[in-house]
């Protein structure tokens, strides 16, 4: 019976398993049956080292038994996070000839091994084999794009520098999470009494948690840019040096859990020097047992940890009912700095794995990544919330999240938003850290993206810790040597969070839909006195970068065809990801009727969710007429425009409000429509005071006029008017000053006729920055302006 290869999720420590079904050849050799044995009690380095004997001297297997022994061979190795040995084996397998169906993984492993060996273009080749075979696993589609061209997850890479920290050893440590004023994270180390406990599958030893009390002693060592000289053999580093004690509590028992990783990785160099390294505490005796203790969470106030460990509590060592001890999570309370007994959390089971909790800022949400049944694929984030005195069923994060690969090592920031790894979605290899923004409930994924060079790499990066604007945190990866050489580093964002946005714009035939090759495009960018001339490719294509929060306007020419001219805006775009921008070209004897199509969406006013079911009216200033249409399940709609006429949009859905939008007879302007609900915060731009002063400007005036306008065109709405001022001045006097400039706005707005019951003034003064320019912090007079604003805070609609 062929190999059914399905695989799991966890690094060195974890072991939320996946079952692969293995029914040895019934006339194997004695070596390759005790290499089978080996390989279904999941002990990898064992079967590797059997599995190359019988290889060396194949004869005596057949056909049939020579590919098996291959496949197992190259699985142990990716398993081991050998990639280099897992491509060899499997190419050789592969060069065989066309494997069986039920062989197919074998080309999906392939194609992971040859990415995280930095491949990319065979790796393309590969997923394209394994989606052919395997039309139903759209992995090998989206892997397949990204591998043709992966400059999109390398241009951000001058935003960050990455430091190799000392702390590390020649053991493994990751999962930094930030606590008081220090960092704890996992590591490895022996269980006392001369007694050494090892993982079966990797011979590698149990792991603990770790605390560095203050970060200022944290220290980096000297590095040079990702991907630069060759490493020389790593130099011997310090064991930690605080003895790691015992567990007079824990039964001596050997570590027999079947623990697997899945995990890819490369041998890239990063040209680091080592130091000895740092002093480094065992966490808590009573929190860290002879089993793992691994990823942990605390609570704002860090009274309490949530933590991952193996099931084993209250002196009782449990087992699923097929024999395997799975991950658990834990919670324990500190009273007078001493931990105290562990508790299990109520959604755990035996018969599945729990583990990686992170707690949002509130300490209301829980996250963290199960293999338990109903997910999408190996690994799955959940997330449950805490009410009346006790954790919720856990709710899965969706396929916005989710994917048919393993999630794992979520991390929540102050802003509600989630980091996570995943080796299910397209990245650079092994696990890539991802980012995603979450709804407002926080239980449900939307927007996602991935991190890309340099906190990705081709090798397994997890376990990030940051702040919400991720200026600086810390993360986890094995970029350095490889395998389960797990390694703390430190990164601060020097650049921009979104260098440029990526744009495809396309230039079509406005009546047969067909591309438009070797077409002119005239880009007018803010900054530059000249355009830059574009030729559209084969398909009718161009690509750029353009600049975050700027206005652009593509002139498209082509001869025989009526010039048409697009406007397209990175204002309020709170995401990276690659937008499309269709350009329609009309011939003359056709521009009378129609010269292009106007496409937009509707989406909310916070986190810019898709809304459907919206109505959309368009009106054309050139002889008023309207049209109306309705917004499609992903909020978007389209319209048949004339050149030469400007059109106004409007957008209405019950218990909504809209700006709504304008494009000019140039092209400029923005189809997207924002719809703001009762509690959105709307922002009010150029509304500028003199210094010190409270009065309205004539140039404020202007703004605040849309605003008469807004609350004219929706009679029954009630608004907060809100004020804020930067950090410069007392906190006290920028409290006052901003509580006077909101009741001027206010004022001003019932001279233009609006009830004063409407309205509310507040002022905030420097209570609600939006970046770090706090008190004692230099700063750019721009990044002082983005704080002192005005804003309109929905209190009711209808």
């Amino acid at each position: 019976m062929a190999p059914n290869i399905l695989y799991c999720m966890i690094r060195i420590f974890s072991v939320l398993l996946l079952t692969w079904v293995l029914v040895s050849p019934l006339r194997a050799q004695p070596l390759t049956r005790k290499a089978n044995r080996q390989f279904d009690q999941l002990a990898y380095a064992s079967a590797i080292e059997l599995y190359e004997q019988v290889l060396a001297k194949p004869g005596g297997l057949s056909e049939v038994e020579l590919r098996d022994a291959k496949a197992k061979l190259g699985y142990s190795y990716q398993q081991m996070r050998d990639t280099p040995n897992a491509e060899r084996v499997y190419r050789d397998l592969i060069n065989r000839g066309t494997l069986p169906p039920d062989y197919a993984k074998c080309y999906l492993y392939y194609a992971q091994a040859l990415a995280s060996n930095g491949k990319y273009r065979e790796a393309q080749e590969a997923y394209d084999k394994y989606g052919s075979i395997q039309a139903s696993d759209k992995r090998s589609a989206s892997f397949s794009d990204l591998y043709h061209d992966v400059n999109a997850l390398t241009r951000n890479a001058g935003s960050y520098k990455v430091e190799f920290l000392t702390l590390n050893t020649r053991n493994a440590e990751f999962s930094p999470m930030l606590y008081k004023d220090g960092l704890v994270f996992v590591s490895v180390g022996n269980a006392g009494n001369g007694v050494k406990r090892v993982f079966k599958w990797n011979n590698t030893p149990f792991l603990d948690l770790y605390y560095l009390p203050d970060l200022k002693t944290i220290q980096t060592s000297k590095s040079s840019s990702i991907g630069g000289s060759s490493l020389a053999a790593k130099p011997a580093r310090t064991r930690l040096i605080r003895p790691l004690g015992r567990d007079d509590y824990t039964a001596p028992t050997a570590n027999d859990s079947r623990t697997v990783g899945f995990f890819g990785g490369n041998n890239i160099s990063m040209g680091y020097e080592d130091q000895l390294i740092s002093e480094s505490d065992r966490f808590s005796r009573t929190l860290n047992t002879k089993y793992h203790e691994g990823p942990a969470t605390f609570t704002k106030d860090g009274s309490r940890v949530i933590f991952t460990r193996n099931n084993y509590n209250e002196g009782q060592y449990r087992e699923s009912t097929d024999g395997v001890n799975k991950l658990k999570l834990y919670t324990a309370t500190q009273t007078n700095g001493i931990w105290s007994e562990a508790e299990e959390l109520p959604f755990n089971s035996d018969e599945f794995s729990t583990g990686h909790p992170a707690l949002s800022k509130d300490d209301k949400l829980l996250y963290f990544s199960s293999d338990r049944p109903g997910g999408w694929g190996g690994t799955d984030i959940y997330v449950s919330r805490w009410a009346d005195g006790k954790w919720g069923q856990p709710i899965n994060l969706g396929k916005e999240v989710n994917s048919k690969g393993n999630e794992l090592f979520p991390f929540a920031d102050e802003k509600g938003n989630i980091y996570f790894s995943s080796d299910g979605r397209a990245g650079l290899g092994g696990l890539d850290i991802f980012y995603a923004q979450l709804t407002a409930d926080g239980q449900q994924g939307k927007v996602v993206r991935n991190l890309g060079e340099p906190i990705n790499s081709a090798k397994d990066d997890f376990g990030i810790v940051t702040d919400g604007e991720r200026n600086s945190g810390y993360f986890s990866s094995n970029r350095k040597n490889g395998g389960a050489d797990d390694d703390v580093y430190r990164f601060t964002r020097e650049g921009s969070l979104y260098p440029c946005r990526e744009l495809t714009v396309s230039v079509v035939d406005a009546r047969s839909k067909e591309p438009l090759t070797n077409t002119v495009i005239a880009m007018d960018s803010p900054g530059n006195n000249k355009q830059k001339e574009l030729k559209t490719d084969a398909d009718g294509l161009v690509r750029v970068c353009l600049d975050v929060d700027s206005d652009f306007k593509f002139l498209a020419s082509r001869e025989g065809y009526i010039d048409n001219k697009v406007g397209f805006s990175t204002q309020d775009l709170s995401d990276d990801h690659p937008t499309r921008l269709e350009i329609l070209l009309d011939k003359p004897e056709a521009a009378r009727r129609t010269v292009s199509e106007l496409r937009g969406r509707v989406t909310t006013q916070t986190g810019k969710l898709p809304i459907a079911g919206v109505n959309v009216v368009l009106v054309n200033s050139c002889d008023s007429t309207k049209q109306r249409t309705t917004t499609g399940p992903d909020g978007s709609y389209v319209f048949t425009v004339q050149a030469g006429c400007d059109y106004s949009i409007e957008a209405m859905k019950d218990n909504m409000g809209t700006l709504g939008g304008h494009i000019s007879k140039d092209g400029t302007g923005t189809t997207d429509i924002a719809m703001f609900k009762k509690g959105d915060i709307i922002t009010i731009d150029n509304i500028y005071y003199d210094l010190n002063k409270a009065t309205i400007r004539p140039d404020a005036a202007v703004e605040l006029d849309k605003v008469v306008e807004l609350l004219t065109k929706y009679p029954a709405m009630t608004i907060e008017m809100r004020s804020h001022t930067d950090s410069r001045a007392t906190a006290v006097y920028n409290k006052t000053l901003s509580g006077n400039r909101a009741k001027s706005v206010v004022a001003y707005l019932k001279s233009k006729g609006i009830a004063m019951e409407r309205m509310i003034a507040k002022g905030y003064g420097e209570s609600q920055l939006l970046n770090k320019c706090k008190d004692g912090v230099e700063c750019s007079e721009e990044d002082h302006q983005k704080n002192r604003r005005t804003e309109i805070k929905i209190l009711k609609i209808n």
